[in-house]
């Protein structure tokens, strides 16, 4: 009885099998030392997502979204001017706290918010995930890419943002436009029987949101894999059930990933035809750049061309723009719709982010070459 529904759940994670295998056929054709699988696998960031899987689901579980979700539903008058509300605040929080935050913030309030109204779930997770790859363009911090290349080229903050900006802002505009044209105009409207802005445990939100800012925090400094570990220890011994809850099938999807994707990025096939290319032309950077994002997601992408392209607020354009189209094209579409447990999820998605890249990416181009 037991086994059929974990059967069944482990037939659903065609994600995880496939790039799952893919790591195992390139570890078998293509044999490597362990320090580069381990390299590959990018266990800061994985332990990151665990440590912020963790805290969110306390909040979660104490009640304190499903509050959230009440008071902001009170105050909204239209399904459109709540949607613009949420993916401003969804791009506004990925600036500041980058874009895999964001999400676990305001997905699981859209969520809660489309339990106790009309709010079209789907729609809006979509389009938060188009609002944190465009919000987080603007900023250093926003996401891995960025700050990777921040510190690569060695620009003052400002500096960056400043460059950044007719990108992201152009963007931004899209996805604002998209919103508005996207969702419908009718009024708020409540399910009364499914309102319960309860805070269920106090205790458990208010230790939930501290372990959260400290693993933000943590983050920062580079000491993830320490943040994610006391987190374990602590829910442990003080909320086991939340443990039990968290998607532990997302942090093995993304472990496969990052093996499939970082050996596939090495391989010598790849760097050959990498080396025909002419990377000191701006539309080469910027179209090698969507391409390879699209392929194996902006972050392997940035590393495959860090050392390839000499302008590095170039490939931070492009593989910032390359973060829409396929869901693969950023690890934040891929948390968003995990989060979101949404059916027919990724066919939306590729519905709208695929049409969205190819208006996007020349109106991008022209605005960055133009004003920046």
């Amino acid at each position: 009885m037991i086994a059929n529904p974990i059967r069944q759940r482990l037939r659903a994670e065609w994600l995880l099998w496939l790039f799952a295998g893919l790591a195992i056929a390139l570890a078998v054709i293509d044999p490597q030392p362990l320090a580069s699988y381990r390299r590959w696998l990018q266990l800061p960031t994985l332990a990151g997502l665990t440590g912020l899987l963790i805290a969110i689901q306390g909040i979660r579980d104490s009640g304190l979204v499903q509050h959230a979700a009440v008071a902001v539903v009170a105050r909204a008058h239209s399904l459109r001017n709540l949607g613009l509300l949420l993916v401003a605040a969804t791009a506004v929080l990925s600036m500041v706290l980058t874009n895999d935050v964001s999400l676990f913030l305001i997905v699981p309030l859209t969520l809660a918010i489309g339990n106790v109204s009309n709010l079209p779930v789907l729609r809006m997770v979509v389009l938060e995930a188009l609002a944190v790859n465009a919000g987080s363009t603007l900023s250093p911090i926003g996401n891995p890419q960025n700050l990777l290349l921040w510190q690569h080229s060695g620009m003052p903050f400002l500096h960056f943002v400043a460059a950044m900006l007719p990108a992201a802002a152009m963007m931004l505009a899209l996805v604002a436009a998209f919103t508005w044209l996207w969702l419908p105009r009718d009024r708020v409207a409540l399910t009364a029987e499914r309102i319960d802005g309860a805070v269920t445990s106090t205790r458990l939100g208010a230790w939930s949101m501290a372990a959260l800012t400290g693993m933000v925090l943590l983050m920062e400094y580079g000491q993830a894999p320490l943040g994610a570990g006391l987190l374990l220890v602590l829910f442990a011994l003080l909320a086991r059930s939340s443990l039990a809850r968290i998607d532990w099938l997302l942090l093995a999807t993304f472990a496969a990933i990052f093996l499939g994707l970082g050996h596939f990025a090495e391989l010598p096939l790849v760097r050959q035809a990498l080396d025909r290319l002419d990377f000191h032309q701006p539309l080469t950077v910027y179209a090698s750049g969507i391409v390879a994002a699209q392929l194996m997601s902006n972050v392997p992408a940035t590393v495959l061309l860090l050392e390839r392209a000499p302008d590095p607020i170039a490939l931070a354009v492009a593989v910032n723009v390359g973060g829409f189209g396929m869901a693969i094209g950023s690890l934040a579409n891929l948390i968003a719709l995990r989060l979101a447990k949404q059916p027919h999820g990724v066919r939306l998605l590729h519905r709208v982010s695929i049409p969205f890249l190819l208006i996007c990416a020349p109106l991008v181009y022209l605005a960055w070459r133009w004003l920046g």
